[in-house]
């Protein structure tokens, strides 16, 4: 027989070398039962990565026929496509999907997954690929694959589906590079859980070290700052303010570059001969925006339909292991 998905109150009970029914009045009533029994239990729960089963019943199949996806955000419109995708896809196949966002908050992530975990999901999609112990461990405990999206991490925990960051944020440097830009700007990617705007922001770095030229990167990492199309308005004064002499921003996405470009609009900044600007996902709201946004596409419909046919087939996704799925440099007017 194979693994059980699941960790049981009997594999608790069993390590703690207590019944089951100890173990359920640990969890439901714990003021009955004997502080050194309640420390066993509790032990043997963190040690296994335990879940109470939160289900109204179990199903005879072994199956909830629910999957569950945390996701970094809900606010960008590549991230719905991604969205759209996997759940089309999971409810052709007769699947639900229960979605819950961190908000770029690695600290909720661990809560979400439990809660998750206790419906009992036939799989699980992560947007993050920077995962706490506690997380790693809740993962760790259950048999269920877990698919990793919109980055290509080197160890991935069972299936990854996305594209690199970095090569896409060095590809999109190099293109600045290659225009004859000299002081370019990197803004965006500074928030503690967005671990894609961080490997751009590496990319970013990385090549200009190729072009020997230095970064500038805003905001630091211990600014509290807006995101978004506020984040590229208000940190625009404040690039100048690093270097004067900037001639170049290549912003961590496209809401970000359209707060730049409309800074740069309300001072009479001319574009691009003043200043060029880039984005990153391809969002309609830049082309909608009325900026001719150069941009890197990101096929975010494509990596929702991936990824729910690597839960709806894990198997031939584990012979893969790493699903790439590409992206695509478009130069338009703000280059």
């Amino acid at each position: 027989m194979g693994k059980s998905k699941w960790v049981t109150m009997k594999d608790v009970a069993d390590l703690a070398s207590v019944g089951t029914i100890t173990v359920s009045r640990v969890l439901r009533t714990p003021e009955k039962v004997s502080e050194a029994k309640r420390n066993r239990v509790q032990k043997a729960i963190e040690q296994l990565g335990y879940v109470p089963d939160n289900t109204a019943g179990a199903l005879s199949s072994n199956k909830s026929r629910v999957f569950g996806a945390i996701v970094s955000t809900v606010n960008d419109s590549v991230f719905a496509q991604t969205l759209d995708g996997l759940s089309s896809t999971l409810r052709a196949a007769g699947y639900e999907l229960l979605l819950t966002s961190t908000n770029y908050d690695p600290t909720v992530e661990e809560d979400a997954l439990r809660a998750l975990l206790a419906r009992r999901p036939d799989g699980i999609v992560l947007t993050s690929t920077s995962h706490s112990s506690g997380v790693k461990n809740l993962l760790k405990s259950v048999n269920i694959p877990i698919v990793e999206i919109w980055q290509l991490p080197s160890q991935p925990l069972d299936i990854a589906v996305g594209f690199s960051n970095f090569q896409a944020g060095y590809d999109m440097a190099h293109h600045l590079i290659g225009k004859g830009k000299k002081n370019i700007a990197f803004i965006g990617g500074n928030e503690p859980g967005n671990d894609r705007g961080r490997r751009r922001r590496d990319g970013y770095i990385a090549a200009l070290a190729d072009a020997k030229l230095p970064p500038i990167i805003w905001p630091s990492e211990d600014q509290d700052l807006p995101s978004g199309i506020e984040l590229g308005a208000a940190v625009f004064e404040g690039c100048l303010k690093v270097n004067p002499a900037i001639n170049a921003v290549m912003c961590v996405s496209d809401q970000v570059a359209v707060g730049v470009l409309c800074e740069a609009r309300r001072r009479g900044v001319e574009v691009p001969a003043g200043l060029s600007v880039s984005g990153f996902g391809g969002f309609e709201l830049a082309m909608s925006s009325g900026f001719d946004l150069t941009t890197i596409e990101i096929p975010g419909r494509e990596i929702g339909v991936a990824s729910a046919k690597a839960l709806l087939d894990p198997e031939a996704a584990r012979a893969k292991k790493v699903i790439d799925v590409g992206y695509t440099l478009i130069e338009r007017g703000t280059t």
